[in-house]
């Protein structure tokens, strides 16, 4: 079994959290609390580095995505030629656009391979279009739903950690009670590290919260922005491709 007084102690000794004189030691507080707040502190914490592990690893993911789509759309417009804007492509794989057009390309060739025998009736070509369209709109869903992967655990725990921390709170006031009843007092000196345990749950539960829903919001707001950029730029590819191919 873990001593709690040599927790205690190796906590503060981290943490720099060294009591003065007649201040209430939190690091004790948390070291000495009842399973159930203890359950809800662990729970939190385990949820709050997971969020942040969560944000760097999105951030880094959404900065890369935005940084290779540039350079991707520098490319495509400044090239004259698709087979040579596909090469460059296969070295951004992390553009949701360039993704968008790989699917385009392929879809396009199948495509353009089918009417080398001569030239096709207006139904096929139109059906040769409407092929490569789907195959941008394909490509792009999937783009988003690899964009949105893992915030939504950002989301869950924005919402759900200031609760938690409530129920940890709301079972530490009991607790507290519970004491005032056994001992007969209800003086400060009595109440103070009871109702001391029972907040912190409410503070390490907005603790692991606040981060979560603003990086929540700032990511799904940059995922629509590389979305709405995936739709224009289908759109302007298949009117590239009508000039040129089905004209």
């Amino acid at each position: 079994m873990v001593d709690q007084s040599h927790l205690a102690q190796t906590l503060r000794s981290l943490l720099g959290a060294e009591p003065r004189g007649g201040d209430i030691d939190y690091v004790e507080v948390v070291t000495h609390a009842g399973p159930v707040v203890m359950g809800v502190l662990l729970l939190l914490a385990a949820a709050s580095v997971v969020s942040w592990a969560v944000i760097i690893w999105k951030w880094r993911q959404l900065r890369r995505a935005q940084d290779e789509s540039v350079r991707f759309l520098e490319t495509f417009w400044q090239s004259k030629r698709l087979d040579a804007i596909y090469g460059a492509a296969e070295g951004l794989t992390a553009s949701p656009i360039s993704q968008v057009f790989r699917a385009g390309y392929v879809e396009l060739s199948k495509v353009t391979a089918q009417k080398k025998e001569g030239q096709t009736a207006m139904a096929e070509a139109l059906g040769g279009l409407e092929n490569v369209e789907r195959a941008l709109k394909r490509a792009a869903v999937a783009e988003v739903t690899h964009l949105e992967s893992r915030v939504s655990f950002l989301g869950t725990t924005a919402s759900a950690a200031p609760f938690v921390g409530l129920f940890g709170t709301v079972w530490g006031i009991m607790r507290a009670f519970h004491e005032i009843y056994l001992m007969g007092n209800a003086n400060l000196a009595t109440v103070a590290k009871p109702i001391s345990e029972a907040l912190i749950a409410t503070a390490v539960g907005l603790a692991a919260a606040i981060p979560a829903v603003v990086a929540y919001n700032s990511f799904i707001a940059r995922i629509r922005v590389l979305d709405s950029e995936m739709t224009n730029f289908s759109n302007d590819f298949l009117n590239i491709v009508k000039r040129h191919f089905f004209s």
